[in-house]
């Protein structure tokens, strides 16, 4: 009888311990964090790039014709040193009809001039009759033979005469003006060769630097205002980034900013000179509009260690907007909140427990605790549902 038992009680048992076994409440496997003292600096990330602070547009002053350039983008340049001439336009290519009437009015002009010379022949003619008759009254006059009244009718004729001689022989000349207008308009042509030495409109460079863009390269006509060149300093340079509208409202000026990812080893340094007052709408890569706002900032870290950039390279800005040395913090995937205050989860003998704290400064990933913890306990990060008080938990390796 007691071996039959024996036999029964075992398997029975066995069975039994395997069942509370497996529904005994096992710990689960949390990722854990240590609450440390480290350097904490609060900043604001941004894309930004580089520009020339003085940049100048060369444009045309007057219409003409520019000639073929053999400058390069990056060339230096300097004050008053000549970068375009421009030319005079050419003639426009007369047509049959053009040319038809062209020829008519230089024999027009041709006419007219005739008529001038002779105008001015016959206009000659009377101020010789009356500078004669003036004479032979005088001396009538002076022989007591004729009036006062008849001597001034003559002196009037002779300087109306006179007058009308020196019209008509400005008359001649406007004449002879008009028909070489006409045979200029007949003979500068742009199907002729023109061999006459044109003026020249030089244009210069206002300032010390290189050249950023070439607008109009090849020879070709430019009207007034067209854009030819672009100069500017290398060397001045300053950094525009455009921030979201509610991080620009955290950044004020002198505010130290760091630039990485330039394509040197070491971090720059710069100071925020202005926050533009106005922002703009932008579409982010996800396609979601964005309010955006610009910072100008400059650089302070030596010429030398930046002299590799030029205008419209792409930095990556930092703004610094807080700094602490051994600040107590823990990581933001840690917190969580529960009746209106932040929480965390600490592990106490193995055990879970929910512990409220006070938050200080939060940097991404880093949030400062100001009460709450204390250094060297672990905390369970990204807690998910099964996580409650008083649970078991063990620490993944």
């Amino acid at each position: 009888m007691y071996k039959t038992w024996l036999k029964i009680g075992i398997p029975v048992a066995l069975l039994l311990l395997l069942i509370v076994y497996g529904f005994w409440p096992r710990a689960i496997l949390v990722n854990t964090a240590s609450v440390k003292k480290a350097d904490m600096t609060v900043t604001i990330e941004a894309e930004g790039k580089t520009r020339v602070i003085d940049r100048y547009v060369i444009t045309a002053p007057v219409p003409g014709v520019a000639c073929r350039q053999d400058m390069n983008v990056g060339d230096p340049v300097s004050q008053d040193q000549v970068l375009y001439q421009l030319d005079p336009l050419q003639s426009v290519v007369l047509d049959p009809r053009s040319r038809a009437t062209a020829e008519a009015n230089v024999k027009v002009a041709h006419s007219a001039l005739k008529a001038a010379q002779q105008k001015a022949v016959a206009a000659k003619a009377d101020a010789e009759y009356a500078a004669a008759e003036l004479q032979r009254i005088e001396k009538l006059v002076s022989a007591g033979h004729a009036t006062r009244d008849l001597l001034d009718k003559a002196r009037a004729a002779a300087r109306s005469s006179a007058a009308a001689q020196r019209s008509a022989d400005f008359a001649v000349d406007v004449a002879r003006y008009e028909l070489d207008a006409a045979r200029t308009a007949l003979e500068y042509s742009a199907a002729k060769q023109q061999t006459n030495n044109h003026e020249h409109v030089p244009i210069r460079s206002p300032i010390d630097g290189r050249i950023l863009r070439i607008h109009h390269k090849c020879e070709g006509v430019v009207m007034t205002g067209t854009p030819l060149i672009d100069v500017g300093d290398t060397r001045q340079l300053e950094v525009e980034i455009d921030v979201l509208s509610e991080d620009a409202v955290r950044i004020t000026p002198e505010m130290l900013v760091l630039f990485n990812r330039w394509g040197g080893n070491n971090a720059l340094e710069g100071r925020v000179r202005t926050v533009e007052p106005v922002g703009f709408t932008k579409i982010s890569a996800l396609g979601v509009e964005e309010q955006r706002v610009l910072v100008i900032a400059d650089f302070t870290s030596p010429y030398e260690t930046w002299a590799r950039l030029g205008d419209g390279y792409r930095v990556d800005a930092s703004f610094i907007l807080w700094e602490g040395n051994q600040v107590l913090q823990v990581p933001t995937s840690a917190l969580f909140r529960m009746d209106g205050q932040w929480m965390v989860f600490v592990i106490d003998a193995g055990k879970a427990k929910p512990v409220p704290v006070k938050l200080g400064e939060r940097s991404g990933l880093i949030a400062q605790i100001l009460d709450g913890l204390q250094e060297g306990q672990q905390v369970i990060t990204h807690p998910d549902d099964r996580i409650r008080e008083g649970i078991r938990v063990r620490a993944r390796d």
